[in-house]
This record gives C-alpha cells, structure tokens and sequence, in this order.
C-alpha cells in the first residue's frame, strides 16, 4: 500500500490531543497519561475488523472488544493511523456497494 503521510506530523498540535478532564480519561490503562491520544477516541480503523492491526478480542457474542487496544491512542502511531484513512475508505465504499 501506498503511503500518504509523511513524518512531518511530529510535533504538531493537529496530530496529539489529550483531554485529561475527560470523565473516561484515560479509557485504557495500560497508556502513560502523557502519551494518551484523544483525538481518535472512537477508532477510524475499527471498520476494518479483523484487519485493523489493533490488539483485541472476539467475545462469546462475537462483539469486538479493543479495551485491550491503545493502538490509536499512542502518541507516536498518528500516523500509522492516517495512513491507513484510504483502506478504510475503500472498505466504506465496498460495504455500500454490497448492502445498497
């Protein structure tokens, strides 16, 4: 694939924000604080299901569960994350082409 972001991300307000106010800050423990990213608070890559890379797991009722995940939420993985923008896209595309 592709890449479509370059490194000049670092440093840059647009790629980190942590929201320490947050009642769930932070949603996952295992993150340091500091290094937490809020800005994707709701996974882009949760779309592509087994495909997004994260660690998670598929619980009895066969929901995904990415409370295990901070993938997104790593300061250094921006991105990692918005590189991947065009694949999502792409599944969204495909998916309503299939359901209409």
């Amino acid at each position: 694939m592709k890449k479509t972001c370059d490194n000049d991300w670092h440093g840059k307000e647009y790629a980190f924000f942590s929201h320490k106010n947050c009642e769930k800050f932070p949603c996952h423990k295992a993150v340091i604080p500091d290094n937490f990213n809020c800005l994707f608070c709701y996974c882009p890559l949760y779309v592509l299901g087994n495909d997004c890379g994260g660690s998670f797991i598929i619980l009895s009722n066969g929901t995904k569960d990415c409370s295990g995940c901070t993938f997104p939420h790593e300061k250094d993985n921006y991105g990692a994350v918005i590189e991947r923008f065009a694949e999502i896209a792409a599944h969204v595309k495909q998916s309503k082409q299939l359901n209409g």
